[in-house]
């Protein structure tokens, strides 16, 4: 039917059966019959996630549609060994990160331990210590990016500014977050 290699094609469907199927072929001990697989159609920077409800023991992996579509089946087999590993976790200890245990079943079946980016950050935070290099994109308006002052570097422990990517504009306090946003209006 698909090639390996085939970009972001066919419905929402066609391609949570060929997660499953894929799924079907790694070698982990996940009981994928508890695993129910769902589109996201809100994620903006996570190409996939893995949920577990410790009542029922159900796994729901979630497969973001923008991730495939930007950058198709290839690296969304990444993802799902990604969130397979998570899913084997959760099933096996009850809960799940990316420490030590995580690290080393990704290993075995040859999973990334973090996937890539899908969608360009709108904001960025900025050290401003001239001498300091740190950054940290972000996709959303958290508290960090609307209340900077309140925040520091996550290297050097100086204070830091948000810029918004598209056009620039940047803050360091709550009330610059309130005007730039109002002037960056449709565009933000």
């Amino acid at each position: 039917m698909h090639s390996e290699t085939d970009q972001a094609e066919g419905s929402e469907a066609d391609v949570l059966d060929r997660a499953r199927a894929y799924a079907q072929d790694i070698p982990i001990d996940v009981d994928l019959g508890a695993v129910q697989w769902t589109v996201s159609h809100r994620a903006r920077r996570r190409a996939g996630s893995c949920r577990y409800d410790s009542d029922s023991g159900d796994v729901t992996i979630r497969l973001a549609w923008d991730a495939y579509r930007e950058h198709g089946w290839e690296e969304i087999t990444d993802v799902i060994r990604h969130e397979l590993v998570h899913a084997w976790e959760f099933q096996q200890f009850g809960a799940s990160g990316h420490g030590e245990r995580f690290r080393n079943k990704a290993e075995e079946i040859d999973a990334p331990r973090h996937c890539s980016p899908f969608s360009e950050p709108r904001l960025r935070l900025v050290c401003t210590d001239e001498d300091c290099d740190w950054s940290a994109d972000r996709f959303r308006a958290s508290v960090t990016v609307t209340e900077p002052n309140t925040r520091r570097c996550g290297v050097c422990g100086e204070r830091y500014r948000v810029e918004h990517v598209a056009t620039g504009r940047s803050w360091r306090t709550a009330a610059g977050y309130e005007r730039e946003r109002e002037q960056i209006g449709d565009d933000w």
